[in-house]
């Protein structure tokens, strides 16, 4: 196969990545980085690299909406990125000294939490906000449009919060993938702020936590431009397709779709990863 159609096959494939993730939120690098592995065979740490490139380059357009809108909170995100900047350092430091089978087994089970988050409802409105001495310090509050009202919240459980977005940059930096499924659940579960906030503000995140990772596997020559810009051109094309679908599809639907498919390319990452075969 010549360079173009190599080119043009892995933008179709990043296209329907990149619309699958943008219909859950979890971005397309859960279904990018297996498929280049599984069905191109491409080594797991440029599918890696391109994929960090096609998250920073998604995450860029989605937040700038955001924000304009009033929905991500810029003062919890700039906070909360200090522990996912640097887990996703720590992330990236670990690739060069775990086996490529090792990370396939992790990037399994993350794809596995991944289509079970993706199933997940969104939560009943926040009652009235009650933050904590840490919260009131820091002034992590504010309020959302909700209905053509401002609706206020609170943060609560700082600590807890910040421990799991530390987690979900090393995993950012391990797998390549935005983590956004754990960082809405350290804002939304741990964190108790709106559904609306934290999915929003962890889309303002995930660009910053991609970008520190992707220095790394920068300087250690896993960013191929071959082959991150047809993944970041793809993934791009079909996120902005799938937030114009979102708005009328029958979204349950079209979110066990993508778990069956995020169960099946996990089950095989994690195959892979035991047979050695990755």
């Amino acid at each position: 196969m010549n360079a173009l159609g190599f080119s043009i096959e892995i933008a179709a494939i990043s296209v329907l990545a990149g619309f699958l993730g943008a219909l859950t939120g979890l971005g397309g690098g859960v279904v990018v980085v297996p498929v280049l592995c599984l069905l191109f065979k491409i080594d797991l740490h440029y599918a890696i690299g391109a994929s960090l490139v096609s998250v920073i380059a998604t995450s860029s357009g989605a937040a700038a909406m955001y924000v304009r809108d009033g929905l991500s909170n810029i003062r919890i995100g700039m906070f909360l990125e200090i522990a996912t900047t640097l887990g996703a350092l720590l992330g990236a430091y670990l690739v060069a000294r775990v086996s490529t089978g090792a990370i396939g087994i992790v990037f399994g089970i993350v794809l596995l939490y991944s289509a079970l988050a993706s199933l997940h409802g969104s939560p009943a409105a926040p009652e009235t906000p009650h933050p904590d001495s840490l919260a009131e310090r820091l002034q992590f509050k504010g309020s959302y449009p909700v209905n053509g009202r401002q609706v206020d919240y609170a943060a609560e459980r700082i600590p807890l919060g910040f421990g799991i977005m530390f987690l979900a940059g090393t995993l950012s930096g391990l797998l390549g993938i935005g983590s956004g499924a754990v960082k809405v659940l350290a804002m939304d579960q741990a964190m108790k702020l709106p559904f609306k906030v934290s999915t929003t503000t962890s889309n303002f995140m995930i660009g910053v936590t991609a970008a520190a990772s992707a220095g790394v596997y920068l300087s250690r020559g896993y960013v191929l431009p071959g082959l991150a810009m047809p993944v970041m051109l793809g993934v791009l094309a079909g996120s902005l397709a799938g937030s114009r679908v979102l708005v009328h599809a029958q979204v349950r639907t079209l979110r066990w779709v993508f778990a069956v498919v995020i169960l099946a390319l996990g089950a095989e990452m994690i195959f892979s990863g035991v047979t050695g075969r990755l």
